[in-house]
């Protein structure tokens, strides 16, 4: 059976590494969300387990000590986790997933998984950025002063270097069409479409 792919979007927080996620699960098939844990409180809309896992702080620190993760972080105070099971699961059903996680967690799983793919998805210029978070309601000023330092920091061109693709989110459609091309064409590699004839066979 053909082994899952995992595509990795992550990015600076209001880049809308969420809003492309979301749009490439809607269109595309054989695409599941890798749902993460959080210590977090679920944002107005959020559903557990289909958004997040959420989790008290304790929970989540005895997860870690098991080994439950295959990459943590703490990121804006809160904790989030990629639970180990998403990436075999993926490899033994056949079925690819997207995770939406943060540059932290990227890292990580670039060292336990590098051939997943992963993409960047950034915003224009840092103004657009600012005025993007400046939108939700639930930042406040100090908070939103503290993920434009952040996203500096993430949008470092030696970190930037690490990803397959950096999507440019300017015009949302665009960037719509290029994480869906990535996939597709990232499917329609000679040796992911080798391996499957080899097993038609």
């Amino acid at each position: 059976m053909r082994k899952g792919i995992a595509f990795i979007v992550s990015g600076p927080s209001g880049g809308g590494k969420t809003t492309l996620a979301r749009y490439a699960l809607h269109e595309l098939g054989n695409l599941r969300f890798s749902v993460s844990y959080t210590t977090r409180t679920p944002r107005k809309g959020e559903v557990e387990g289909k958004d997040y896992k959420f989790v008290s702080k304790s929970e989540f620190e005895e997860m870690v000590n098991e080994e439950t993760f295959i990459e943590h972080a703490l990121v804006h105070g809160n904790y989030y986790g990629t639970p180990m099971d998403e990436f075999e699961n993926a490899e033994k059903s056949g079925i690819d997933i997207l995770l939406d996680i943060d540059v932290q967690g990227a890292s990580q799983i670039k060292k336990a998984y590098p051939d997943a793919i992963f993409c960047f998805v950034m915003p224009p210029t840092f103004e657009i950025l600012k005025e993007r978070l400046s939108k939700r309601k639930t930042n406040g000023e100090i908070d939103i002063n503290k993920r434009l330092e952040r996203a500096k920091v993430e949008m470092d061109p030696s970190i930037l270097e690490e990803y397959d693709y950096i999507i440019i989110n300017d015009e949302l459609n665009e960037a719509l069409d290029t994480i869906h091309s990535i996939i597709v064409s990232t499917r329609c590699e000679s040796k992911r479409v080798l391996e499957k004839l080899k097993e038609s066979r």
